[in-house]
């Protein structure tokens, strides 16, 4: 069983992970992948066909045609994309081989649908990894190798409606990265083919058992089955606190409930701790009360939804900048008032920026607050639209400085319920404290889906009455969004009035 580059860095990530793919695959793959995880795949693939306009005139290779490859590699063919190697344990695919006449080598170009904007401490070293393998497997094959170079998105550029592939996408030279971890990828590469080999399982536990939450593997639940569902692993921002954790962890405490008093804990910590162990919501009268009577009416609950989209469509817009085609709006104009719902949504081709900004002046009351779920996306949205419609900057600040975010209730730990588990989104406030309503019988359930609905509309993928029903499920959705933080708000104000929590605060 030869190890490719994908188990490699899966193995690297978790090595009893990686276990599971190969030999347990309908465990691997028990959940099927999101809506999120199969965009980041087509956008990679979108991205590396794109990027091979960079080298024209190339020779696509048939996919796992190793021996083809091995041909015209041979035959020093200029251009190559997708070529397959193989050895005796190992196989990977490159992205694009170009032959340079300089070096009398292959420069190799990994390329990645990332930017150069992010966080690329993480981000080199594992693209680095990833380069090193493929290094390591042309080695062997006897391929010339020149520089190894990394691809990918520039943060700074700016369409001006058309794509100038030059400008953006940077080409990095990661040779002198590459080098120096050769000889340690090279042995790790031997230990990870050398355990995909094995016919059990290793012993648990994984090294996730040592990860907050979202860092964990995949399979960490078929791997780790003494860990509860809701555990340590769960405690908020406990991921940042790995000595913390590991001490947990290293005691046998996996249960939030067996948290001992005695543990060094966060204040908020220790209240998810406190509301699991007596099973009712912990909550901070004081601090709810003065949130709760800072929101101005008219109250205006605002919600939107937008597509990430990685080669920019429209001028103005940047790699992975957020096209903003929809938002719903529920405004409640006096206390006991009932909530007026207005909404919109675009699903034109041209770019939504001006039609979204008049609906957004038509529809929003000129006073009072407005409140949203995580304040940063929505304001940010809104410099973004300020950046390309100059004319609307005044306006667009004056909505930024009356947002409100609900969600940090839940941030700021005024309200700490058993069944959020350490989570403070929407998804999970609002079965908590306002049961009656659900996105469960929807057929959009959350943003991913909501935007990949929306591109398919814009780009053609639908047939007419599909497109006609994915328009009624966004608004749905998107309706449920605002709907939800007019609820979860009015759910708050029962618990800042009722008593007991006036005498338990």
């Amino acid at each position: 069983m030869k190890l490719s580059k994908t188990n490699y860095l899966v193995y690297r990530d978790c090595a009893h992970n990686a276990w599971v793919k190969v030999h347990k695959p309908e465990v691997y793959h028990a959940e099927p992948l999101s809506v999120f995880e199969q965009a980041i795949i087509e956008i990679g693939n979108d991205v590396d066909v794109r990027a091979r306009e960079l080298f024209p005139g190339g020779v696509l290779i048939r996919r796992g045609d190793a021996v083809g490859t091995a041909q015209l590699a041979d035959a020093r063919t200029p251009i190559l994309y997708q070529p397959v190697f193989e050895t005796g344990r190992y196989t990977t695919a490159c992205d694009i081989l170009v032959w340079n006449d300089a070096l009398t080598a292959y420069d190799l170009y990994e390329v990645k649908a990332s930017t150069s904007g992010e966080d690329r401490k993480a981000k080199d070293d594992l693209y680095a990894h990833d380069i090193a393998f493929q290094a390591l497997v042309l080695r062997e094959n006897g391929v010339p190798l020149g520089r190894l170079n990394l691809v990918r998105l520039d943060s700074s550029y700016v369409s001006d409606g058309t794509l100038d592939l030059d400008r953006l996408f940077t080409r990095e030279d990661f040779t002198d990265r590459v080098a120096p971890l050769l000889d340690a990828v090279a042995v790790e590469m031997d230990a990870a083919h050398d355990l995909l080999q094995l016919p059990a399982l290793p012993s648990a536990p994984c090294v996730c058992i040592y990860k907050g939450r979202s860092s964990q593997c995949t399979t960490f639940g078929y791997i780790n089955p003494n860990v509860p569902a809701y555990s340590v692993h769960d405690l908020t921002r406990i991921g940042q606190s790995p000595k913390k954790l590991r001490a947990l962890v290293d005691s046998g405490v996996l249960a939030i409930e067996d948290v001992p008093d005695s543990a060094e804990l966060t204040d908020n910590q220790r209240n998810q701790v406190n509301a699991a162990k007596r099973r009712r919501p912990f909550v901070e009268i004081a601090p709810l009360a003065a949130f709760l009577d800072d929101i101005r009416y008219p109250a205006a609950f605002l919600d939107y939804e937008t597509y990430p989209c990685a080669l920019p469509r429209f001028a103005g817009y940047g790699p992975f900048n957020h096209v903003p085609f929809q938002f719903s709006l529920h405004v409640v104009e006096r206390p006991g008032g009932e909530a007026i719902h207005r909404e919109f949504l675009f699903t034109e081709t041209t770019c939504p920026d001006e039609p979204f900004v008049a609906a957004l002046k038509a529809s929003l009351p000129a006073e009072g607050s407005i409140v949203v779920w995580n304040k940063p996306f929505e304001k940010g949205i809104n410099a973004k639209l300020a950046e390309r419609l100059p004319a609307e900057e005044s306006y667009l600040a004056g909505v930024n400085e009356r947002v409100v975010d609900l969600m940090d209730v839940f941030t700021a730990q005024m309200v700490v319920h058993p069944a959020f588990r350490g989570k403070t989104s929407i998804k999970w406030v609002l079965p908590a404290l306002v049961p009656s309503l659900s996105y469960k019988t929807l057929a959009i359930r959350e943003g991913a889906t909501a935007s990949e609905t929306w591109n398919a509309i814009v780009t053609g993928e639908l047939e007419l009455d599909e497109a006609r029903a994915a328009r009624d499920n966004l608004l749905a959705y998107c309706g449920l969004d605002s709907l939800a933080m007019v609820e979860i708000w009015r759910a708050l104000l029962g618990i800042a009035a009722a008593r007991e929590y006036r005498e338990a605060g």
